[in-house]
């Protein structure tokens, strides 16, 4: 039991870290939208959806091969760093060199003919790939504190990076009006070169972060020595590229629908459509949280216990609880949705619209939950050096979720996108065991695990449509889901607390 232990608590300092730093983003939403001006709004939002392909290529799946190729050489621990670091070093130079070369045509495709602010998208690209560059050079040295298990650093320089991101953000935009406004100290310094709403300073507190986070990481830099392995290089990039191709597509499961909402609905409902499932899916992003906290603390735990005798039944075990809390996360969420509704879209009165997308969470939620399992299956052709299975899957996740989007739009907007975002993820889940099972069986509960995800689905279902989403009945189907959750694993839980 104490590599289970050990496990949680792992993933509970990465959820930590996780959590902080998904409220720092709802933090900043509101102080955008009250000190920048719209247009400023809508560059962050344009060039920021691009930052999740490019880091995913910038990475190239590098930091699963890493893990992996620890596990595999473990008297060779240094060279596999150097050459996971080596690799993406040098792609992140090769990006950043045809950047510089080619900068003239990326701003004016950003700026689509605005030619007045071409300065100003000078200075918000450059930053821009600096803070992409660093991003993917940070990620090896932040696996490779993972894989020491020291995940207390980890957390404390990812929760540095967000508070001195969200500190700068107040300075530049909040504190220092409010100095000029009011007079005070050096009030006239700072009015010799600040410009008010300027979208300029987001993306400079993005980069002074980056940099701090690069010096905050510099043991694990150092530690990088110039000697690159050709031959364990040429296995880590045939390991790695089937990985970045399935990251790719996972990203295109995760925001293609929001695009396809935006281009096949009538012009003059899509935007309001799309506002809508946007707000009510952060709902559910609760949950996404716990997923990636698990991811975080899973692929080194697993890769690092991969040679243990008995490694499929602590993976199986892990699964069970896993399975459990992802449940009882799902119950819960629903049984307080009008709580968490208030939090993020306001009061439920007939003029707040966003309320009528509100059904859109539950199929959301579920889909989380199948995409947390299917991260905890993927383990099998990770292991077993089969990561094409990994981009066989996530394609027909996206082909899924492109091609059914395609079909129900038009009829069912947003509402499509939600239970299509459930069937894709449910789809990956299940060939994820199947070819798992063929391939590289591991004993999972499947009995037990299908009956938590029913009884969960009954009471989400009791809970948000039979009695209206009433907040003490929701509470009561938690209370009981979760005592029954007690009663049925206390077994194994007095055997974890004796210990």
């Amino acid at each position: 039991m104490s590599t289970a232990k050990k496990f949680a608590g792992q993933t509970a300092i990465y959820g930590i870290s996780t959590i902080v730093s998904r409220l720092i983003g709802f933090i900043l939403t509101p102080f955008y939208a009250r000190a920048l001006p719209v247009a400023g709004n809508g560059v962050l939002t344009a060039m920021y959806s691009y930052a999740g392909v490019i880091n995913a290529v910038l990475a190239f799946g590098m930091e699963t091969t890493f893990f992996r190729y620890l596990n595999k050489h473990e008297n060779n621990k240094q060279q596999v760093y150097n050459n996971a670091f080596g690799a993406i070093i040098a792609l992140c130079i090769v990006f950043l060199v045809f950047s510089l070369l080619f900068l003239d045509s990326i701003i004016n495709f950003l700026l689509a003919g605005v030619a007045q602010d071409h300065a100003d998208y000078s200075f918000y690209v450059k930053c821009f790939l600096f803070i992409l560059v660093t991003d993917a050079f940070c990620v090896i040295p932040f696996a490779k504190i993972r894989a020491d298990g020291r995940p207390m650093r980890f957390g404390i320089i990812k929760c540095l990076n967000i508070l001195l991101v969200l500190f700068l953000n107040l300075f530049f935009l909040f504190a220092i009006p409010y100095i000029i406004k009011h007079q005070l100290l050096n009030y006239q310094w700072f009015m010799s070169w600040y410009r008010p709403r300027w979208v300029g300073y987001v993306f400079l507190s993005n980069s002074i972060a980056s940099i701090i986070t690069i010096f905050l990481l510099l043991p694990e830099i150092l530690k990088l020595k110039l000697k690159f392995s050709g031959g364990m290089f040429k296995e880590m990039f045939i390991y790695s590229w089937p990985v970045l191709i399935a990251n790719i597509s996972f990203l295109i499961n995760e925001s293609i629908d929001k695009a396809m909402l935006k281009q096949m609905l009538p012009a003059n409902i899509s935007d309001h459509e799309v506002g809508i499932y946007g707000m009510c899916a952060k709902i559910a992003i609760f949950l996404s949280i716990f997923v990636n906290a698990f991811r975080l603390g899973a692929e080194p735990f697993f890769f690092s216990h991969a040679k243990n005798k008995n490694a499929g039944e602590t993976y199986a075990r892990i699964m069970n609880y896993f399975v459990i809390m992802i449940a009882v996360i799902c119950v819960a969420l629903v049984a307080n949705i009008n709580i968490l509704g208030y939090i993020i879209v306001g009061k439920h009165t007939p003029g707040n619209i966003y309320w009528s997308g509100i059904g859109v969470v539950p199929p959301l939620l579920f889909g989380y939950l199948s995409l947390g399992i299917y991260m905890n299956l993927s383990i099998w052709y990770k292991l077993s050096d089969q990561t094409k299975y990994g981009l066989y899957i996530s394609g027909i996740g996206a082909i899924l979720t492109i091609a059914l989007n395609w079909i129900f739009i038009p009829k069912y907007s947003y509402m499509a996108s939600a239970w299509i975002s459930f069937a894709a993820y449910a789809s990956m889940m299940i060939l994820s065991y199947i070819w798992g099972q063929k391939n590289y069986p591991i004993p999972y509960n499947l009995k037990k695990n299908l009956t938590y995800i029913i009884i969960s689905g009954v009471l989400v279902y009791l809970s948000f449509s039979v009695f209206k989403r009433n907040i003490f009945i929701g509470n009561g189907l938690l209370i009981l889901f979760g005592l029954g959750a007690i009663y049925a694993e206390r077994k194994e839980l007095k055997v974890i607390f004796s210990r």
